[in-house]
């Protein structure tokens, strides 16, 4: 009775250190990354002095907290940053006229412009092994088995554009996919940081921050 209790007491440990371990590894993949990217070889002006980071999106909670917070990370590396909502109020479409106006009483020399295009609901199927219930460790050691864990998880897919003001041109744009987000207030800072080290390497902001 006592080696049944034990042996069940080794195997509950080992799923719990195994559940753990998977968290790690699904904590650590919880970031932003670049996926795809352009930028213009014949554009060498920069670094920009004062851009206005907007966040197309009618729901205007998520879209103020993202430009809020990406506008502080710009301004941490020595940039001057405009949220856009500051200027342009509106969280539905506007017209060319309209956006000209707002870029313009902002005084920014570029438009950083972000916009979500999908999110995708992604499975994975992970192997997991399990010890069959021997009293002797070799009985551990010896039989194994193996079964199925199914797992869900988000993929955010947004483009990121990046214009000058004064010609008009995009001159950066990037894809970028973010494993599992769970809010923009959450997320907002982690990827705020890819795209501005991105940007910096370009030479078209100062030096970003991780």
């Amino acid at each position: 009775m006592r080696s049944s209790l034990a042996t069940r007491s080794r195997t509950r440990f080992i799923f719990a250190l195994m559940g753990a371990a998977l968290a790690l590894v699904l904590a650590g993949c919880a970031s932003t990354r670049i996926i795809d990217s352009w930028s213009d070889p014949a554009f060498t002006g920069g670094p920009f002095k004062r851009v206005m980071v907007l966040a197309v999106t009618r729901n205007a909670t998520a879209r103020r907290t993202f430009e809020d917070i990406f506008a502080a990370k710009l301004r941490a590396t020595g940039i001057e940053a405009v949220p856009g909502y500051q200027q342009l109020t509106e969280d539905g479409p506007v017209n060319e006229q309209r956006m000209n106006a707002a870029v313009r009483a902002a005084g920014a020399d570029a438009l950083l412009m972000v916009r979500l295009l999908r999110i995708d609901r992604q499975t994975r199927v992970e192997t997991m092994y399990s010890p069959m219930t021997f009293p002797t460790y070799y009985g551990f050691y010896s039989a194994w088995v193996a079964y199925p864990e199914v797992y869900q998880y988000d993929i955010a897919t947004a483009e990121v554009n990046l214009f000058d003001v004064k010609s008009n041109h995009l001159v950066w744009g990037g894809t970028t996919e973010t494993f599992d987000p769970k809010s923009v207030s959450s997320e907002s800072a982690g990827f705020a940081n890819v795209i501005i080290n991105a940007l910096a390497k370009r030479g078209l902001v100062p030096g970003g921050r991780g």
